[in-house]
């Protein structure tokens, strides 16, 4: 049998509330603009046409209460805090009620981008993959199964720099609900077990420093963490 020449950087896997086992990371899909304020903060109308999608790779994922140096290249380094999605059935051109089946558990995200960057290369009609694709760029706190908590309207989602609020809204704002995500986005792909669908940000979002804390939270899921360090 054929060996690797050299050991890859193991990908890390989501904690589950109440399982022994966790969720293994396959794909990142991230929904863009899906919160009117926060397309409208960054220069944008809201686009009822169809949602549109850019992807994180599982190998810049790290999990909540980790500590990441200030990436390279940036001078404007942005939070993002977002509501996970992680599917755990096979699904692919899904009717609504196959979309909710298909969830297997809710969490915390944070979509980490190089602002400065991803409006460089947008303005240039370029693809966003050095302000998105960053390492250490998604976060993920521990999973809650779907069973136990539902994405109801009045669910508050937020964040904090330092102990400051900065984002404040609630899941009502999703211009793009979670059925209508998979829906639309398992047209393109078999949507398969361990991938996960980051699904937008509300407005809020800035900048932060070496040094900083981020803290953020979903009503009923677990917190999330992220500690930034000097740049290395």
């Amino acid at each position: 049998m054929t060996s690797p020449l050299f050991e890859l950087p193991a990908i890390p896997m989501i904690p589950v509330n109440g399982e022994d086992n966790a969720f293994p990371i396959g794909r990142i899909f991230c929904v863009g603009r899906n919160y009117a304020a926060h397309a409208a903060e960054m220069g944008h109308e809201v686009d009822r046409e169809a949602p549109f999608y850019f992807t994180k790779s599982p190998a810049n994922a790290i999990l909540s209460g980790s500590e990441t140096a200030y990436p390279p290249g940036t001078e404007n380094f942005h939070y993002e805090m977002e509501l996970a999605v992680a599917i755990g059935k096979p699904v692919f051109r899904a009717t609504a009620q196959q979309a909710w089946d298909a969830i297997y558990a809710y969490g915390c995200a944070l979509d980490m981008t190089r602002r400065d960057l991803q409006i460089r290369e947008r303005n240039k009609q370029r693809p966003w993959d050095l302000g998105k694709d960053v390492e250490n760029a998604a976060v993920f706190a521990p999973l809650t199964k779907a069973g136990d908590w539902s994405p109801l309207d009045a669910t508050r989602i937020h964040l904090a720099v330092n102990g400051d609020t900065k984002q404040d809204a609630t899941l009502e704002e999703l211009i793009w609900k979670l059925d209508e995500i998979i829906c639309h986005l398992s047209g393109f792909y078999h949507l398969r077990p361990g991938d996960l669908i980051m699904t937008g940000t509300p407005a809020g979002v800035g900048p932060v420093v070496a040094g900083d804390q981020i803290t953020g939270g979903i009503d009923g899921l677990d917190p999330i963490r992220l500690d930034l360090s000097a740049a290395e």
